[in-house]
């Protein structure tokens, strides 16, 4: 008679108040574990344990005279349900991750760096054993509660984004030089050292106004920053000079915006590197300035005027940069990476120098 159609019921999910209830009122009118498991819709082995959990020791008085019996009690059996839910969590790391969470707060505020860089730097130079850390996750989780002087409102991003939807442009303008279609298909994947994205970072769009000009190195993430005086091609040449003239030797091909300040980037690197223009409108081909452009807009917003900025705010922004770990760099610095490189590749020229 208690038959009924069982519902398709989720794996693992526990048993609620309400079906606690049903269990006590079958179980009270005789009816066995298993036709229970027919309403219910669990196993029957379900119902023999949460009958064991939930009988408890009643007593009943019945003419002055105390009868004690054992009964199944939802209400008690819901009860325990909840404490136990809450003694099965594991035990907050807090006391024990105090030093590694104040040096996470002070990165954070003195240096920019996210969750994810203070535990991958930690652990990169063994500063921390295990048990005294917290990793990423649960460190958002302590900014969500509020736990750590870090609040949400402080992160830069959020650990998620809609991916935004471009249209493609119906005028196009023509590229400066040869296009990225021509450039070795090796510079993709970053493994070789040397090969640059080229860029400039306006403030007001007024025309004639200081620039920012940003050479990064795809492989180490390592950016020289210059402050010009406009985004015509003679100022960026003139800052690209004194880079060519220091690294020139490991210099390779060179990506460029499409902009007209980037027109005359041949008689630049001649002889040095070749240049390849990526097309208008399609910033993901320079993904690695894009990045680091947005990181660059931490010190100077849009919409500042960088007119009222000096140099030596740009090479302190650089240099800031420079020193901040990268998850993708292992959690070494991009000057670490750089300088490395860059003694790898003038050792191996020496070397064949001469070897001639």
């Amino acid at each position: 008679m208690h038959k009924q159609l069982i519902t398709s019921r989720p794996k693992g999910h526990h048993l609620t108040a309400v079906e606690r209830g049903r269990i006590a009122t079958l179980h009270a009118e005789g009816v066995s574990n298993r036709q229970i498991t027919q309403v219910i819709g669990v196993c029957h082995q379900t119902i023999a344990n949460e009958l064991t959990r939930g009988t408890v020791n009643q007593v009943k008085k019945v003419h002055d005279k105390l009868n004690y019996y054992r009964q199944y009690v939802p209400e008690a059996a819901q009860t325990r349900y909840e404490l136990n839910r809450q003694r099965c969590q594991r035990p907050l790391k807090l006391p024990q991750a105090t030093d590694f969470l104040a040096y996470f707060t002070r990165h954070f505020t003195q240096d920019g760096w996210a969750p994810d860089v203070a535990v991958g730097r930690a652990k990169h130079d063994h500063l921390y054993r295990s048990s005294e850390m917290v990793c990423t996750s649960t460190r958002y989780n302590y900014i969500e509660a509020q736990r750590l002087e870090v609040r949400n409102i402080d992160l830069l991003k959020r650990t998620s984004r809609r991916t935004k939807r471009k249209a493609n442009p119906t005028h196009k303008r023509l590229l400066q030089g040869r296009s990225i279609d021509d450039r070795p298909k090796r510079v993709d994947n970053r493994h070789e050292f040397g090969h640059y994205e080229l860029e400039t970072i306006v403030g007001h769009r007024n025309g004639q106004e200081s620039v920012i000009m940003t050479l990064i190195q795809r492989k180490s993430r390592h950016q020289f920053m210059r402050l010009i005086d406009s985004r015509d091609a003679d100022s960026v040449n003139y800052a690209l000079h004194g880079i060519v003239a220091e690294y020139g030797d490991i210099i390779k091909p060179v990506t460029a915006d499409n902009g007209s300040g980037f027109a005359e980037l041949e008689s630049v690197f001649d002889g040095i590197a070749t240049v390849y223009y990526a097309h208008p409108y399609r910033s993901s081909e320079r993904g690695t300035n894009e990045v680091h452009n947005q990181m660059v807009r931490r010190y100077f917003p849009k919409h500042t005027s960088l007119d009222a900025v000096s140099p030596a705010a740009i090479a302190k922004a650089e240099s800031n940069l420079k020193r901040l770990p990268r998850r993708e760099l292992n959690y070494r610095t991009t000057e670490e990476v750089f300088t490395a490189e860059c003694l790898r590749v003038r050792r191996r020229t020496a070397k064949v120098a001469t070897a001639d």
